[in-house]
Protein backbone atom coordinates (compact mmCIF):
# COMPACT_ATOMS: atom_id res chain seq x y z
CA UNK A 1 0.00 0.00 0.00
CA UNK A 2 1.29 3.44 -0.93
CA UNK A 3 2.31 5.53 2.06
CA UNK A 4 1.08 9.10 1.95
CA UNK A 5 3.56 11.90 2.70
CA UNK A 6 2.79 13.68 5.92
CA UNK A 7 2.68 17.43 6.31
CA UNK A 8 5.33 18.74 8.68
CA UNK A 9 4.12 20.48 11.80
CA UNK A 10 5.98 23.66 12.57
CA UNK A 11 7.46 24.18 16.05
CA UNK A 12 9.25 27.18 17.45
CA UNK A 13 12.49 25.27 18.13
CA UNK A 14 12.95 23.98 14.59
CA UNK A 15 15.79 25.58 12.55
CA UNK A 16 15.05 28.12 9.84
CA UNK A 17 16.75 27.92 6.45
CA UNK A 18 16.86 31.18 4.53
CA UNK A 19 18.10 29.37 1.43
CA UNK A 20 14.59 27.95 1.04
CA UNK A 21 13.10 31.41 0.41
CA UNK A 22 10.19 31.19 -1.99
CA UNK A 23 10.93 31.99 -5.61
CA UNK A 24 8.79 34.81 -6.94
CA UNK A 25 6.63 33.60 -9.79
CA UNK A 26 7.52 35.09 -13.17
CA UNK A 27 5.71 32.85 -15.64
CA UNK A 28 3.76 35.06 -18.05
CA UNK A 29 0.24 33.66 -17.92
CA UNK A 30 -2.56 34.08 -20.42
CA UNK A 31 -4.89 36.89 -19.21
CA UNK A 32 -7.75 34.60 -18.13
CA UNK A 33 -5.36 32.67 -15.86
CA UNK A 34 -3.98 35.66 -14.00
CA UNK A 35 -5.16 35.77 -10.40
CA UNK A 36 -6.30 38.81 -8.44
CA UNK A 37 -5.63 39.71 -4.84
CA UNK A 38 -2.54 39.72 -2.65
CA UNK A 39 0.25 37.26 -3.48
CA UNK A 40 1.11 34.46 -1.08
CA UNK A 41 3.72 35.33 1.61
CA UNK A 42 7.27 35.61 0.29
CA UNK A 43 9.12 34.77 3.52
CA UNK A 44 7.98 31.30 4.48
CA UNK A 45 9.62 29.32 7.25
CA UNK A 46 11.55 26.16 6.51
CA UNK A 47 8.61 23.99 7.56
CA UNK A 48 6.17 26.01 5.49
CA UNK A 49 8.48 25.60 2.50
CA UNK A 50 8.58 21.84 3.08
CA UNK A 51 4.79 21.67 3.21
CA UNK A 52 4.54 23.77 0.07
CA UNK A 53 6.95 21.40 -1.65
CA UNK A 54 4.79 18.44 -0.62
CA UNK A 55 1.75 20.11 -2.16
CA UNK A 56 3.52 20.83 -5.44
CA UNK A 57 4.90 17.29 -5.70
CA UNK A 58 1.44 15.86 -5.08
CA UNK A 59 -0.10 18.31 -7.54
CA UNK A 60 2.36 17.35 -10.26
CA UNK A 61 1.38 13.71 -9.87
CA UNK A 62 -2.35 14.48 -9.89
CA UNK A 63 -2.30 17.00 -12.76
CA UNK A 64 -0.05 14.84 -14.96
CA UNK A 65 -2.41 11.90 -14.43
CA UNK A 66 -5.84 13.55 -14.70
CA UNK A 67 -5.16 16.89 -16.40
CA UNK A 68 -6.24 20.25 -15.04
CA UNK A 69 -9.98 19.79 -15.51
CA UNK A 70 -10.00 16.25 -14.15
CA UNK A 71 -8.08 17.16 -10.99
CA UNK A 72 -9.46 18.54 -7.74
CA UNK A 73 -8.12 20.28 -4.66
CA UNK A 74 -9.35 17.31 -2.63
CA UNK A 75 -7.24 14.90 -4.70
CA UNK A 76 -4.14 17.05 -4.22
CA UNK A 77 -4.76 17.41 -0.48
CA UNK A 78 -5.21 13.64 -0.12
CA UNK A 79 -2.05 12.92 -2.11
CA UNK A 80 -0.01 15.41 -0.07
CA UNK A 81 -1.29 14.11 3.25
CA UNK A 82 -2.78 17.47 4.21
CA UNK A 83 -6.26 18.64 5.03
CA UNK A 84 -7.95 20.80 2.41
CA UNK A 85 -8.03 23.90 4.71
CA UNK A 86 -4.30 23.48 5.38
CA UNK A 87 -3.56 23.25 1.67
CA UNK A 88 -5.62 26.37 0.97
CA UNK A 89 -3.39 28.31 3.39
CA UNK A 90 -0.58 27.89 0.85
CA UNK A 91 -2.55 28.09 -2.39
CA UNK A 92 -5.95 29.72 -2.68
CA UNK A 93 -7.07 28.20 -5.98
CA UNK A 94 -6.44 25.14 -8.11
CA UNK A 95 -5.28 27.45 -10.91
CA UNK A 96 -2.55 28.84 -8.66
CA UNK A 97 -1.21 25.38 -7.88
CA UNK A 98 -1.32 24.38 -11.54
CA UNK A 99 0.53 27.43 -12.83
CA UNK A 100 3.16 27.14 -10.08
CA UNK A 101 3.88 23.53 -11.05
CA UNK A 102 4.04 24.54 -14.71
CA UNK A 103 6.49 27.32 -13.90
CA UNK A 104 8.84 24.94 -12.13
CA UNK A 105 8.87 22.74 -15.21
CA UNK A 106 9.42 25.62 -17.60
CA UNK A 107 12.19 27.16 -15.50
CA UNK A 108 14.20 23.93 -15.65
CA UNK A 109 13.64 23.47 -19.36
CA UNK A 110 14.47 27.06 -20.22
CA UNK A 111 17.63 26.94 -18.11
CA UNK A 112 18.95 23.98 -20.12
CA UNK A 113 18.30 25.80 -23.40
CA UNK A 114 19.62 29.12 -22.12
CA UNK A 115 22.87 27.35 -21.21
CA UNK A 116 23.73 26.76 -24.88
CA UNK A 117 26.85 28.92 -25.22
CA UNK A 118 27.42 30.74 -28.53
CA UNK A 119 31.17 30.69 -27.79
CA UNK A 120 31.25 26.95 -27.15
CA UNK A 121 31.99 24.03 -29.47
CA UNK A 122 28.72 23.38 -31.34
CA UNK A 123 28.52 19.59 -31.04
CA UNK A 124 29.48 19.74 -27.36
CA UNK A 125 26.88 22.42 -26.61
CA UNK A 126 24.09 20.55 -28.40
CA UNK A 127 25.25 17.25 -26.91
CA UNK A 128 24.97 18.72 -23.42
CA UNK A 129 21.50 20.04 -24.21
CA UNK A 130 20.38 16.61 -25.45
CA UNK A 131 21.81 14.97 -22.33
CA UNK A 132 20.07 17.44 -20.02
CA UNK A 133 16.73 16.92 -21.75
CA UNK A 134 16.94 13.12 -21.59
CA UNK A 135 18.04 13.14 -17.96
CA UNK A 136 15.11 15.41 -17.11
CA UNK A 137 12.75 13.05 -18.95
CA UNK A 138 13.97 10.08 -16.90
CA UNK A 139 14.21 11.97 -13.62
CA UNK A 140 10.83 13.67 -13.74
CA UNK A 141 8.57 12.21 -16.45
CA UNK A 142 5.43 13.60 -14.80
CA UNK A 143 6.60 17.18 -15.45
CA UNK A 144 6.97 16.50 -19.16
CA UNK A 145 3.56 14.84 -19.34
CA UNK A 146 2.01 17.81 -17.55
CA UNK A 147 3.47 20.17 -20.13
CA UNK A 148 2.41 17.92 -23.02
CA UNK A 149 -1.14 17.81 -21.66
CA UNK A 150 -1.22 21.61 -21.43
CA UNK A 151 -0.04 21.90 -25.04
CA UNK A 152 -2.50 19.32 -26.37
CA UNK A 153 -5.33 21.32 -24.81
CA UNK A 154 -4.24 24.48 -26.63
CA UNK A 155 -1.96 25.91 -23.90
CA UNK A 156 -4.78 27.82 -22.13
CA UNK A 157 -2.55 28.82 -19.21
CA UNK A 158 0.79 29.44 -20.90
CA UNK A 159 -0.16 30.48 -24.42
CA UNK A 160 1.13 34.02 -23.82
CA UNK A 161 4.39 32.67 -22.41
CA UNK A 162 4.91 30.40 -25.44
CA UNK A 163 4.23 33.20 -27.92
CA UNK A 164 6.52 35.67 -26.18
CA UNK A 165 9.24 34.38 -23.81
CA UNK A 166 9.60 30.89 -25.29
CA UNK A 167 9.57 32.16 -28.86
CA UNK A 168 12.24 34.76 -28.11
CA UNK A 169 14.54 32.18 -26.54
CA UNK A 170 14.06 29.64 -29.33
CA UNK A 171 14.69 32.31 -31.97
CA UNK A 172 17.83 33.38 -30.10
CA UNK A 173 19.24 29.85 -29.95
CA UNK A 174 18.18 29.09 -33.52
CA UNK A 175 20.20 32.13 -34.59
CA UNK A 176 23.23 30.77 -32.71
CA UNK A 177 22.87 27.37 -34.39
CA UNK A 178 22.38 29.06 -37.76
CA UNK A 179 25.59 31.03 -37.25
CA UNK A 180 27.47 27.81 -36.49
CA UNK A 181 26.10 26.36 -39.73
CA UNK A 182 27.13 29.44 -41.72
CA UNK A 183 30.63 29.06 -40.29
CA UNK A 184 30.79 25.44 -41.46
CA UNK A 185 30.88 24.08 -37.90
CA UNK A 186 27.62 22.19 -38.38
CA UNK A 187 25.94 20.72 -41.45
CA UNK A 188 23.29 22.97 -42.95
CA UNK A 189 19.66 22.39 -41.96
CA UNK A 190 16.80 24.43 -40.52
CA UNK A 191 17.82 25.40 -36.94
CA UNK A 192 14.25 25.63 -35.68
CA UNK A 193 13.41 22.15 -36.92
CA UNK A 194 16.60 20.82 -35.34
CA UNK A 195 15.40 22.18 -31.99
CA UNK A 196 11.94 20.70 -32.53
CA UNK A 197 13.52 17.31 -33.35
CA UNK A 198 15.54 17.41 -30.13
CA UNK A 199 12.39 18.21 -28.16
CA UNK A 200 10.34 15.47 -29.81
CA UNK A 201 13.02 12.80 -29.39
CA UNK A 202 14.04 13.55 -25.81
CA UNK A 203 10.53 14.11 -24.46
CA UNK A 204 9.36 10.85 -26.03
CA UNK A 205 11.03 9.03 -23.13
CA UNK A 206 8.68 10.64 -20.62
CA UNK A 207 5.52 11.33 -22.62
CA UNK A 208 5.41 7.77 -23.99
CA UNK A 209 6.84 5.99 -20.95
CA UNK A 210 4.04 3.39 -20.97
CA UNK A 211 4.80 2.46 -24.57
CA UNK A 212 8.52 2.21 -23.88
CA UNK A 213 7.95 0.00 -20.86
CA UNK A 214 5.76 -2.28 -22.96
CA UNK A 215 8.45 -2.62 -25.65
CA UNK A 216 11.64 -2.60 -23.56
CA UNK A 217 10.32 -4.41 -20.51
CA UNK A 218 12.89 -4.67 -17.71
CA UNK A 219 15.50 -2.84 -19.80
CA UNK A 220 13.66 0.44 -19.20
CA UNK A 221 14.28 0.18 -15.44
CA UNK A 222 17.91 -0.90 -15.78
CA UNK A 223 20.42 1.46 -14.09
CA UNK A 224 22.15 2.17 -17.40
CA UNK A 225 19.00 2.83 -19.44
CA UNK A 226 19.22 6.61 -19.18
CA UNK A 227 22.91 6.72 -20.14
CA UNK A 228 22.38 4.26 -23.00
CA UNK A 229 19.56 6.48 -24.23
CA UNK A 230 21.78 9.56 -24.07
CA UNK A 231 24.48 7.82 -26.09
CA UNK A 232 22.10 6.45 -28.72
CA UNK A 233 20.08 9.63 -29.23
CA UNK A 234 23.19 11.82 -29.23
CA UNK A 235 24.84 9.64 -31.89
CA UNK A 236 21.75 9.72 -34.11
CA UNK A 237 21.11 13.45 -33.83
CA UNK A 238 24.67 14.78 -33.71
CA UNK A 239 25.96 12.56 -36.53
CA UNK A 240 23.25 14.07 -38.70
CA UNK A 241 24.60 17.59 -38.23
CA UNK A 242 28.35 16.98 -38.18
CA UNK A 243 30.11 19.19 -40.72
CA UNK A 244 30.80 17.40 -43.98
Amino acid sequence: MERKPKAVKETSDMPQDKTLARTKRSLKLSPQWQTDGEPAPENLSRIQEMNRKLILEAALDVFSTYGFRGSTIDQIALKSGMSKPNLLYYFRRKEEIYTTVLQQTMEEWLASMQAIDPQGEPLEELGTYIRNKIEMAFRNPAASRLFANEIMHGAPAIGTFLQEDMRRLVDEKAAVIGQWMDEGRLAKTDPHHLIFTIWATTQHYSDFETQLRAVLGEKFDAPDCCENTVQAVSAILLNGIRPR
